[in-house]
């Protein structure tokens, strides 16, 4: 990364909180922290970040609805982080917009790599694939790799969290091939990837809901009994 990005800690613990900014400040993030949704939102109106790292377990508004409000006008990074080991509260923060998630107790460094992992995905390096090209078009629909944003066929810009992005960006640069869930953890995940993730399953249905017709009969991005997913577009790329 070639600034120092900015980190929001949203965690009712001092200690956690403490903890983490002297962690990130020695692997050089700058990092704010706030106990609770009220201090985060002073946060959010005083300074610019690159990432919030979120705890679902807050006093009075919890994470869940923190981070539904910041997806209602924002497309920053969350990292959720929970108590709580079952799928499906995961799976809840997933849809409620969270680009990632880690479970407590955990290792710093496990946070640190997650944290990287996400910064790098929303600023894509222009020495990647997807340095390459601008624009990819299908079907009326425009994506800008460079900017990171969906504009639909009638021209109107299509609020996204990074994973979705990432989810779309990949099947775009390998349309019409079939992907199976591996490789699309890989193509969006990389290192950061894990056996058990079952992240893509809820972008995957974000993602439907936004670009498809009837996302319950899609037709861009199909299902391919016992193969992965198939992106049918014909898919153009700007000069």
């Amino acid at each position: 990364m070639a600034h120092s990005s900015h980190i929001l800690i949203v965690d009712d613990d001092r200690e956690i909180r403490h903890l983490l900014t002297d962690f990130l400040a020695r692997h050089g993030l700058r990092a704010d922290a706030a106990a609770d949704g009220r201090a985060m939102a002073r946060c959010l109106a005083s300074g610019r970040y690159d990432l919030i790292v979120l705890d679902l377990m807050l006093p009075g508004e919890d994470g869940l609805a923190l981070c539904r409000r910041l997806r209602a006008d924002s497309n920053l990074p969350v990292i959720m982080l929970t108590a709580l080991a079952e799928d499906t509260d995961r799976i809840v923060g997933l849809e409620m917009g969270a680009d990632d998630y880690v479970v407590k107790p955990f290792n710093p460094r496990e946070l640190l790599a997650r944290i990287k992992a996400v910064l790098r995905r929303t600023g894509y390096s222009p020495a990647g694939p997807q340095g390459m090209k601008k624009n990819l078009r299908f079907e009326g629909w425009k994506l800008d790799l460079a900017k990171r944003e969906l504009h639909s066929p009638e021209g109107v810009l299509m609020p996204m969290t990074s994973g979705e992005f990432d989810l779309l960006a990949a099947f775009a640069e390998h349309p019409q091939r079939v992907l199976n869930r591996d490789q699309l953890l890989d193509l969006t995940r990389g290192r950061a990837a894990t056996a058990y993730d079952r992240s893509i399953d809820v972008q995957l249905s974000r993602l439907r809901r936004k670009i498809e017709t009837d996302p319950n009969e899609p037709t861009l991005i199909k299902t391919v009994r016992g193969g992965g997913y198939l992106f049918t577009p014909r898919v153009e790329s700007d000069p």
